[in-house]
């Protein structure tokens, strides 16, 4: 028996499979739509369909199959989650509403949040109440407890959040609440001092609610795939990609599936940090652009940077403050509405604009036969003749040319432009607004993108790469094998990870070192048991410790990581010193003489996997990439086509080069090598492409 991995990533347009031989480093991919009122669907046909072609029988694969999934942010972005209700102490039904009483668009009159994601006909208040301090000033009682279940009962929710005032001090009124809820209703409870256990109560009652809306999410989808693997007869567990780049066990996902919510786009990340690491590139640009978004994650000192809040479901996707600001870990990455899926259209003033609608997989791009009429960036580069409509996923899912040129048409007759130019202005678009948001997510942590590398992946991303390169003036662009399922591949190089925190606002002076310690180690139990229940042996487990602290009296923290071990040993006196080091870094200063306070105390819990090696490409190289096939490509507008050479990745082995302008095919995916650029093949397979001198 072979030492199989496989892994399934759920896009909003496409579903990949990654199957991994461990023993020679074979990998085997398939890809299929996603099947959005089904997602189960996508993932039988997949996973049945690559084992069918490699002959892998279910039982054989043993290790755990890793999945990352969308489920979580699509549910939260449309709407679509679970009858959730929430349990709040008296005088705080409406904080959801409150908010934080900022206002993202300050001199917008009709400015617009997401509805609640429970509503306040669903949300009850309980007589309660927890000091600042810890102490229960008052308990439930069981008259409370009784019309609570009343109340949950007459809404028929589906979940409960339980939300308290101070409860991360002092959880004991959470627990005692939610305990009776599970017995007398039977459904899925959380409690916020488990989910976000921090100061400031909108983010932490957000970041709970959310969390028990996509309780009924989760929890049926992964109930019915148990089943079904396990009726197939696979002898793998499962584990679920996290937001900060870990995987845990499906039982704790289902428990916390908010910490799902950035899930495939974090597996990318990891995926380009192996790459990062392989390449010995301590910087580098991780550009995922899939079926419906586009995704750019700085690599720095081989590693992504990690963000303790994230906003999903905005109202509008570039304005911060207008969607949910939950507590989670999260891969720090932009992310546009700029895919193979997004649509072109006309606005008021008569330009043309892309994104951040997408045709996802139902319809889908009009080219895709299936009933869409709007023209998207796929549509646009078939027109361009950067697609071939015949070999997409390798002739399995051919494309419809005239449909494609059908829909550009209409916006072409709305600019007054003729087709082509009006896909090649799509194509320029797209890119455009990809390149802003990198160099946007750059300039954020001070870094200027020229000249970094661009690891370009997803299924358009290959398409799109070196149009952004020039954008970025970067003058290297890697274009991996498998390109195109390279997130379900990150999730075989992730490790399991669980990052957890607990506010307890203390000045760093005078700190007592035993109640720090006290905390820690229930985090550390926490960790330890989440990674024993992902399959890791408790003394693999390893530690990392951090701290959000500030200078007494302001309103804002920022993140230090201090140590790492099985206990905390670095001294008070050098914490201060890392701070103020950070500080200085981000702000340009330290303030002399003022207090620092640690406000929340952060721990990461992590193992790594078994390590994955795929095989190197063999094979004795040409004295040129040269191919034998040819098609006519319009890389500009107001440009001819030109006559561009066509590669099939399969015959290009370490060692061939070429120039651009050139097409290189596979299954999954194509890769577009502009005029200017020129090839060579790894010994990895990579495509490694350089600008050329002007």
């Amino acid at each position: 028996m072979g030492d199989w991995r496989l892994a399934v990533d759920i896009g909003g347009t496409f579903t990949d499979i990654v199957l991994l031989d461990g023993d020679t480093g074979v990998v085997n991919v398939e890809k299929t739509l996603t099947t959005p009122s089904a997602p189960l669907d996508a993932v039988r046909q997949g996973i049945s369909s690559l084992l069918d072609r490699t002959g892998v029988a279910p039982g054989d694969i043993v290790a755990p199959i890793v999945h990352a999934t969308t489920l979580i942010t699509n549910a939260l972005i449309e709407g679509k989650t679970g009858r959730a209700g929430l349990v709040t102490t008296s005088g705080f039904a409406d904080t959801l509403l409150i908010r934080d009483e900022h206002r993202y668009d300050m001199y917008d009159l009709q400015i617009e949040f997401p509805d609640p994601p429970v509503p306040r006909d669903r949300t009850f208040e309980v007589g309660e109440r927890t000091s600042a301090q810890g102490v229960v000033v008052q308990e439930p009682t069981a008259h409370d407890l009784a019309g609570l279940v009343d109340n949950l009962s007459r809404a028929d929710v589906e979940s409960v959040a339980v939300c308290l005032l101070n409860s991360y001090v002092n959880p004991s009124n959470e627990h005692l609440v939610a305990d009776h809820l599970r017995r007398e209703l039977g459904v899925p409870v959380c409690v916020s001092s488990e989910i976000s256990p921090q100061i400031r109560e909108y983010p932490r009652m957000i970041t709970a609610a959310c969390n028990a809306a996509t309780m009924p999410v989760i929890g049926p989808y992964l109930e019915e795939l148990r089943k079904w693997l396990s009726s197939e007869g696979f002898g793998g567990s499962v584990l679920m990609m996290l937001s900060n780049g870990g995987v845990v066990s499906a039982e704790d996902a289902a428990q916390a599936p908010i910490r799902l919510v950035e899930s495939g786009p974090a597996a990318g990340a990891l995926a380009a940090r192996w790459f990062a690491r392989r390449m010995d590139e301590k910087r580098l640009l991780a550009f995922d652009m899939g079926g419906t978004t586009a995704k750019a994650t700085l690599i720095e000192n081989f590693e992504p940077d990690l963000i303790n809040t994230f906003e999903v479901a905005r109202m509008y996707r570039f304005k911060k403050g207008s969607g949910y600001p939950v507590s989670v870990p999260s891969v720090d990455l932009v992310e546009i509405g700029a895919g193979g899926g997004s649509l072109a259209r006309v606005d008021q003033f008569g330009l043309l604009k892309v994104g951040p609608d997408s045709a996802g997989a139902d319809p889908g791009p009009a080219s895709y036969g299936q009933g869409g009429t709007t023209p998207a960036v796929t549509d646009a580069d078939l027109v361009l003749g950067l697609l071939d409509a015949d070999a997409f996923l390798g002739g399995d899912m051919p494309l419809d040319a005239t449909l494609a040129e059908e829909a550009a048409a209409i916006v072409a007759k709305g600019l007054g432009m003729s087709t082509v130019d009006t896909a090649a202005g799509v194509h320029e678009v797209v890119n455009q607004n990809m390149a802003a948001a990198a160099r946007m997510h750059g300039v954020e942590r001070g870094v200027d993108l020229r000249g970094v590398t661009i690891l370009a992946f997803g299924g358009a991303g290959p398409v799109h790469a070196c149009g952004v390169a020039d954008l970025l003036e970067s003058d290297r662009v890697v274009f991996p094998v498998n390109a195109s399922v390279l997130s379900a591949f990150g999730t075989l190089v992730s490790p399991v990870r669980i990052d957890l925190a607990r506010s307890m606002p203390r000045p760093i002076d005078g700190l007592d070192e035993v109640e720090r310690d006290d905390l820690l180690s229930d985090l550390r139990s926490e960790g330890r048991r989440v990674l024993m229940a992902a399959g890791v042996p408790a003394g693999a487990v390893g530690f990392r410790y951090g701290i959000d602290a500030r200078y007494v009296g302001q309103g804002n923290e920022i993140t230090v990581w201090v140590d790492e071990g099985a206990t905390w040993t670095v001294p008070m006196d050098d914490v201060q010193e890392a701070f103020e080091e950070e500080y200085r870094r981000i702000y340009g200063l330290a303030i002399p003489d003022v207090g620092i306070e640690a406000v929340t105390w952060r721990l990461s819990a992590s193992a790594e996997l078994d390590e994955v090696e795929p095989s190197q490409v063999t094979g004795a190289a040409p004295a040129s990439g040269r191919s034998g096939r040819s098609r006519p490509v319009v890389f500009d507008r107001g440009t001819s086509p030109v006559e561009t050479p066509v590669h099939q990745r399969d015959d290009l082995v370490p060692g061939a080069r070429f120039d651009g302008p050139a097409v290189v095919e596979e299954r999954e995916t194509t890769s577009v090598i502009r005029p200017g650029w020129s090839v060579e093949v790894a010994g990895d397979g990579s495509l490694v492409a350089t600008r050329m001198p002007a």
